[in-house]
C-alpha cells in the first residue's frame, strides 16, 4: 500500500457530486463536451449491436479501427504510420498505463508540467514511479522548453498538447527542439494529444511530425464528444509494438467492443468541424466576459478551458470555489487539482455548456465578486 499513499482523488469529482444537489447549477467543473458525437456514432453502434459484437477483439484493437485511425494521420497530418504501431485503450487512461509501463521502471523519473492533468502523477505513483513536477508560467506560454529540463535527470518527458488546465498549444519549433532533445539524451518523448481537433488560432502539431521514435496518445472523448464511450489509442515506435500487446492483454485484455465499433463512425470531419467552431465561440465569448473579473495570464489557444487568476479575491482556492458554489451554485474547479505551482490562486472552468448558460454563471459570479 505504500506505492498507493500519494494517489489522490479529482477534486473536481467532489465538485461534480455537490454540484448534483442543485436544480439550478451552473457546470463549468466538468471536463467533457455536451455536443452529441458524429451520426455515424450511433449508426456503427447499432450496427455492432444487431450483429451480436459482444466478443474480445485482438489486443491492439479492432484492425478496421486502427485502420481508420492511420487515415486521420494522413488526412490531418500528412504522417504515414502503419496501423501494427497503433493499439485501442479503454480511454486515453489505458493509454497512460501502457506509455508508462514501456518507458519506465521503479523509481525512475517521469516529467510533466505543474500546472498538469492530475492522472499523470497518480499513475506514476500506482506503477511507483518517480513523478517530476516541472513548474512551467506565462513566460513559456506553459509550455515545458529544452531549458527546463536539461538539468533533471529523467527517463521520460510528457507534455500535454494542447493542455489541460491551461489550453496553451505547444509552438512548432519548440516541440521540435524539446524532441530533438530528448531523443539526443535517451529520455523518452510521451505527447498526450486528446484535444487536437480543438485549437483555434493556430493549429497543434503531432509529436509524429518530427519524429518516430516518440509515443503519441489520443482518443475520441473529447474533439469526437465520445468521454462515455472509453476509447483511446497510442502509437508506438516498431521496437515497442510487441511489448505494448502484451501490457495490454495483462492490464484491460482488449478496449470495449462495442465502443471500437462506434468510433468507426467518429470521422465525419465536416460534423466534427462545427463541433471546433462552436467551442471557438464559447471560448471568445467567456474569455471576453471574464478577463474583467480575473486576470488570465494566457487566452487559451486548445482544448476547452480557462485558467483564471483568483488572487485579487482569494489564495485558497478550493474555499473559493466551494464558497462560490455553496452560494451561487456555479461550479468551477480549484486550481490545486492541478499540481502545486500557485494553483491555489487559479480556477479552471470549462466551457462545455452552451453561451446562455455561461452569461447566466458570469452573472452569479459578478454578483457573488463585486
Amino acid at each position: 500500500m505504500k506505492r498507493l499513499k500519494n494517489v489522490s482523488s479529482f477534486i473536481v469529482m467532489q465538485i461534480v457530486k455537490e454540484a448534483a444537489k442543485f436544480k439550478d447549477a451552473i457546470h463549468f467543473e466538468v471536463g467533457q463536451p455536451d455536443l452529441h458525437p458524429p451520426l455515424g456514432v450511433k449508426k456503427k453502434l447499432l450496427e455492432a449491436v444487431d450483429k451480436d459484437r459482444y466478443s474480445y477483439t485482438e489486443s491492439l484493437g479492432l484492425l478496421k479501427l486502427r485502420e481508420k485511425i492511420k487515415e486521420h494521420y494522413k488526412t490531418i497530418y500528412n504522417i504515414k504510420i502503419s496501423e501494427k504501431n497503433i493499439l485501442i485503450t479503454p480511454g486515453t487512461s489505458g493509454a497512460f498505463l501502457v506509455a508508462y509501463s514501456l518507458c519506465l521502471d521503479y523509481k525512475e523519473n517521469l516529467g510533466f508540467s505543474d500546472p498538469g492533468y492530475p492522472c499523470y502523477k497518480n499513475f506514476s505513483y500506482l506503477l511507483d514511479i518517480n513523478p517530476i513536477f516541472i513548474k512551467v508560467f506565462k513566460e513559456s506560454n506553459y509550455q515545458i522548453t529544452k531549458d527546463h529540463i536539461k538539468n533533471i535527470p529523467l527517463k521520460a518527458l510528457e507534455i500535454s498538447n494542447p493542455a489541460n488546465p491551461t489550453g496553451n498549444v505547444y509552438e512548432k519549433e519548440n516541440l521540435k527542439e524539446l524532441i530533438g532533445y530528448c531523443n539526443e539524451k535517451g529520455i523518452y518523448f510521451i505527447s498526450d494529444e486528446l484535444y487536437h481537433g480543438l485549437t483555434y488560432e493556430k493549429r497543434a502539431y503531432s509529436a509524429l511530425e518530427f519524429s518516430d521514435e516518440v509515443f503519441v496518445i489520443n482518443g475520441f472523448s473529447k474533439y469526437f464528444c465520445m468521454p462515455g464511450f472509453r476509447v483511446g489509442w497510442i502509437i508506438v515506435p516498431d521496437r515497442f509494438v510487441k511489448k505494448a500487446e502484451e501490457i495490454a492483454q495483462n492490464l484491460f485484455i482488449s478496449a470495449p467492443t462495442l465502443s471500437q465499433y462506434a468510433a468507426l463512425g467518429a470521422f465525419d470531419y465536416e460534423y466534427l468541424s462545427k463541433v471546433r467552431d462552436i467551442f471557438k465561440q464559447r471560448r471568445d465569448f467567456l474569455y471576453k466576459n471574464l478577463k474583467n473579473i480575473f486576470y488570465i495570464p494566457s487566452i487559451p489557444n486548445g482544448a476547452f478551458y480557462i485558467w483564471a487568476d483568483i488572487s485579487k479575491y482569494s489564495d485558497n482556492s478550493l474555499l473559493f470555489c466551494r464558497e462560490l458554489l455553496d452560494k451561487t451554485h456555479v461550479a468551477v474547479t480549484p486550481g490545486v487539482d492541478f499540481g502545486n505551482n500557485k494553483t491555489n490562486k487559479f480556477i479552471r472552468l470549462a466551457y462545455t455548456i452552451d453561451i446562455e448558460k455561461m452569461e447566466e454563471g458570469v452573472e452569479r459570479i459578478k454578483k457573488f465578486l463585486l
